[in-house]
């Protein structure tokens, strides 16, 4: 045990965050933790759920489908609550992912930062608060049980992919030589070569590595955290591109089979605009009690930052314009720095130069834009996107770049903050239906549902109608293949671009089932996504268009091989129905009947995210009892 530990260390809770100052924290640090007695469900769902749980992981059946106890907790009103005012009503969880338990043991995870796609296929990382995870834990988690190790405040940096292998796959990597040389080596529990002391003080080659790896990023606020102890049913939820990592038990091995630490994950999405009127201003306080760090002093280049993505996430709108007190040339030369320690100093000063409200600040970001260096083009993207629509013509001329990675940072950011208008859609569906890097199409699958998404919320409505459209004009055209670590036959996290795809698709899983084969598209799921996104606006469709996505969403669903595929599509169906303000709608009707009937007929049921879709809990009952479900396969850890 540290010095600065005490035994009371290891039992008393961490301090909970507060509804009000939820999304500040949020926005700010990147986690919250929610206690249990804000949930609004009794301490005996959470008893259940780990008794259950604790009996079925013997046999390798944990699931909602056998334990619906699961269901109640992700209907409890404190944590739908907290999750609208962090995602916006009706958020969606990805399906057939890992919404499974996760046990702590005797090995560390390295420090990463999730694959935002499931099974480390890669997304473009959002700034915006559109993906989060929620980590769950039924019984409570004690500072020696492996509590999830997080690096607050690390949110908004992170690392070059396009070029880098290391970082092809889906997670981006802080110490991937971590993962090749001593991820599977046990530092705890009755194969460890560390003496007690050591473990538990924290002193072993890994606690060190792990340390300073950290450390010397030189990141402004970001120190390693432990998000322990917490009470039975304590729920942290985190922005998906916080580093963190899977955490070792450092008490005596054998009360792990007695006393096991069990950790359910879920990948939340947004499918609704934030839409405020009215805004509140961010207070920054002068300490941070969960993680107990000084905030005085918290440097421009974050705050800055952090500004804009409180503005946004109540309004949906970039944050005012503010004076710099340095020069436009001045920031640029932050923006061109080298080095990953610089990189809040390249993103503080791309934010700084939106916040000017210029011409020319613009124009010297969209010159960032077509840099050579990826870091200094991450950087303009997100500085243009804080621009708003007057960045629209810039991310507009990117598309039509002969550099496939400015192509891709332009539908990206065209579906920001592009002008909500038929000539918008229609130059993103041009890059989504003929444009030659797989990547690039994935990404403009996205610009679409993020367009569908903005307009949802103006008198620019009846675009979404269009954007479906442009999206299922691609399913028809987009193929599943292989998935990469079965073609190339490596892990996936050494798998490399090929003649087949310049993005990482991620892992085949068949889950064991002759439904599903190892096959993955990056398109054909970022375009399923983002029409679980518009289907939550099923009503600014046309009969004729319902008509077309619920005849062709409910094909992928029964027959698509690609079992994220399948899972996305049936949630979108499911919104097709269950979201639309007509329930009377035939069309509403029909997608309802299909939905149900399908749910019969599949031979595994993402039950969490079907819940989210509009259907009822009881349902799943009714449906798990009339069918001979397969066993999960959810119970593997990752």
């Amino acid at each position: 045990m540290n010095m600065s530990e005490t035994v009371t260390d290891h039992y008393k809770p961490l301090a909970y965050t507060t509804p009000e100052t939820l999304l500040s924290d949020f926005v700010s640090r990147g986690l919250v933790v929610l206690g249990p007695d804000s949930l609004g469900v009794t301490p005996e769902l959470h008893e259940t759920i780990f008794d259950k749980e604790r009996e079925l992981f013997k046999s390798g059946g944990v699931s909602a489908a056998n334990i619906p106890e699961l269901l109640e907790l992700l209907n409890a009103p404190g944590l739908v609550r907290a999750c609208d005012e962090l995602l916006g009503e009706d958020w969606a969880i990805v399906p057939y992912t890992h919404n499974a338990p996760f046990m702590s043991g005797s090995n560390d995870q390295h420090w990463h930062k999730d694959d935002n796609a499931p099974f480390n296929g890669r997304k473009q990382r959002h700034h915006h608060a559109v993906q989060i995870e929620m980590l769950y834990y039924p019984q409570a988690v004690l500072a020696d049980m492996g509590p999830t190790a997080t690096v607050p405040y690390s949110q908004y940096w992170t690392f070059n992919h396009e070029e880098n292998h290391d970082n092809f796959a889906g997670a981006d990597h802080l110490d991937f030589d971590y993962q090749l040389s001593m991820e599977r080596e046990p530092i705890s529990g009755p194969r460890s070569k560390y003496s007690r002391e050591d473990i538990v003080g924290k002193r072993t080659l890994h606690d060190i590595r792990m340390r300073d790896a950290v450390v010397n990023l030189n990141w402004p606020l970001c120190k390693p955290f432990e998000a322990g102890p917490l009470d039975a049913g304590s729920v942290v939820l985190y922005s998906h591109n916080l580093l963190h990592r899977g955490n070792h038990r450092r008490d005596d091995f054998k009360n792990w089979k007695e006393k096991p630490r069990f950790m359910w994950r879920f990948w939340l999405y947004r499918t609704r605009q934030p839409n405020r009127s009215v805004s509140l201003p961010l207070s920054i306080p002068e300490y941070d009690k969960l993680i107990g760090l000084p905030l005085r002093g918290v440097p421009n280049d974050v705050v800055s930052i952090w500004k804009h993505q409180y503005e946004w996430s109540q309004t949906g709108r970039k944050a005012p314009e503010l004076l710099s007190k340095e020069s436009p040339d001045r920031l640029v030369e932050y923006l061109l720095t080298k080095g990953d320690h610089n990189e809040p100093k390249r993103l503080g000063a791309a934010y700084r130069l939106a916040a000017m409200g210029t011409d020319v600040a613009r124009e010297l970001l969209e010159e960032a834009l077509n840099n050579e260096r990826e870091n200094v083009r991450r950087a303009a993207t997100y500085g243009l996107i804080a621009c708003g629509e007057l960045a629209s013509p810039a991310f507009l001329r990117a598309l039509s770049s002969p550099v496939r990675w400015i192509r891709k940072a332009g539908c990206f950011g065209y579906g920001e903050c592009g002008e909500l208008t038929a000539d918008t859609l229609k130059s993103l569906q041009t890059c989504l239906l003929t444009d030659s890097s797989v990547y690039v199409r994935s990404v403009a699958a996205v610009g679409i549902g993020t367009l569908g998404r903005r307009a949802s919320v103006t008198e620019f409505a009846k675009i979404i109608d269009g954007c479906v459209l442009a999206l299922l004009d691609s399913l028809n055209r987009e193929k599943n293949r292989i998935s990469m670590d079965k073609t190339q036959g490596r892990s996936i996290k050494l798998v490399r671009p090929d003649d087949d795809s310049d993005v990482c698709e991620g892992i085949g899983i068949d889950y064991g089932l002759e439904r599903f084969g190892r096959v993955r598209s990056a398109p054909r799921e970022n375009a399923l996504w983002s029409l679980v996104i518009l289907s939550t606006h099923a009503s600014n469709l046309t009969g004729a268009t319902m008509k077309r996505a619920i005849n062709e969403l409910s094909k992928i669903a029964s027959e698509d091989r690609n079992i994220f595929c399948a899972g996305s599509a049936l949630d979108a169906l499911s919104r097709l129905g269950h979201k639309h303000t007509n329930p009377s709608n035939p069309h509403a009707q029909n997608a309802c009947a299909q939905t149900h009937d399908l749910l019969r007929s599949l031979p595994l049921r993402s039950w969490e995210s079907m819940l989210r879709s509009g259907i009822d809990s009881s349902l799943v009952r009714a449906i798990e009892k009339s069918v001979e479900a397969e066993p999960s396969p959810f119970s593997q850890r990752s």
